[in-house]
């Protein structure tokens, strides 16, 4: 009977340590689960967040559309950003929809399908391209607009382009100058391009009430080919011109070899660019080219592509980034150059 009654007593003296041994382990075991468990899925989300923050930020994948890509200026400018996106491990992919905004629309639909993450877009119409900016809009893709204002500016992220206003004033500013007293004028503009537009206020506000009468205004597409065969046909209406505007450098000079085929001496032809060729022509010293509102196409890339960066960085930018215009002449064409754009 003593027998018996230590061994319960032995067993019941075994039960408080049992149970608080396995309270223990209960307790802490699934404390030090839920603990490594959180830190792991802490770990990982940040992993993921961080590899996806530093791929958008080191491999964008850019757009790039103008109006015409074999226009010298474009070359160049498309040129200068290419080389900028490039050096900073960044994909540029280009196309041209030669002054067809249909096409155009088509291009920018299937950059968007490309997966591109911004685009530098300069607009074949200003009006006609929205349907591809409400595209753009819908995907999230900012709009970097450059050289030629879109109709509505709300889509873009920003504007960045020359001051084209100014570059047509210039022109006209110089023609009052060489020619006091006025006379008969041809004007080749582009009413479908913001930019000639721009140029061509500028041109016709500078020579306002000054004697001058324009005998015919025409659209010439800002193309060379185009000028030369609508100046041809006016030259034989209007011989006793004294002056072309062209809204373009193209323009004006399709304007000179019509004019050049026509034997004129005497006429004063005006472009907008400043681009090799029409400096050519001043530095001759005998072209009938008379001025450029000289604009920067490696100016406008450079900006914009600054633009494009810290708009991709989240920064906050201006609306619109004018670039300078000027005139260049025979007179100062020697400090700008006849081998490449300024």
């Amino acid at each position: 009977m003593k027998k018996k009654m230590l061994s319960i007593l032995m067993s019941m003296a075994l039960v408080p340590t049992l149970l608080v041994g396995c309270a223990g382990q209960v307790t802490s075991t699934p404390a030090k689960t839920e603990t490594n468990t959180a830190t792991s899925t802490s770990t990982d989300t940040g992993s993921e967040e961080a590899k996806d923050t530093t791929k958008e930020k080191d491999s964008y994948v850019f757009g790039y559309t103008c109006m015409d890509g074999t226009n010298p200026f474009f070359v160049i400018l498309e040129k200068t950003i290419r080389e900028q996106v490039e050096a900073n491990g960044d994909k540029l992919i280009s196309t041209d929809p030669a002054n067809d905004v249909s096409l155009q629309i088509t291009q920018i639909e299937d950059m968007i399908s490309q997966g591109i993450d911004a685009i530098f877009l300069n607009p074949a119409e200003a009006e006609g391209v929205l349907p591809a900016l409400d595209q753009l809009k819908e995907a999230g893709i900012p709009i970097i607009n450059f050289d030629t204002e879109v109709a509505e500016l709300e889509y873009v992220a920003s504007y960045a382009g020359s001051d084209n206003y100014n570059a047509g004033y210039v022109c006209g500013e110089d023609l009052v100058a060489k020619c006091p007293e006025g006379g008969d004028i041809i004007v080749l503009d582009s009413p479908t391009m913001n930019s000639i537009v721009d140029r061509t206020n500028g041109f016709l506000d500078a020579i306002k009430d000054k004697g001058f009468n324009i005998v015919a205004q025409q659209d010439a597409k800002g193309n060379l080919e185009v000028s030369m065969g609508i100046t041809e046909d006016l030259l034989q209406a209007h011989g006793n011109v004294i002056a072309i505007f062209g809204g373009n450098d193209p323009t004006a000079l399709g304007a000179l070899a019509a004019a050049n085929a026509a034997g004129l001496k005497d006429v004063k032809i005006y472009g907008v660019d400043g681009s090799p060729d029409i400096k050519a022509e001043l530095a001759s010293g005998d072209s009938l080219i008379a001025g450029t509102g000289a604009q920067s196409p490696i100016g406008i890339a450079n900006k914009s592509v600054e633009i494009m960066y810290k708009v991709m960085g989240g920064e906050n930018v201006d609306a619109r980034y004018p670039v300078e215009t000027f005139l260049i002449t025979s007179d100062n064409v020697n400090e700008f150059g006849t081998d490449g754009w300024q």
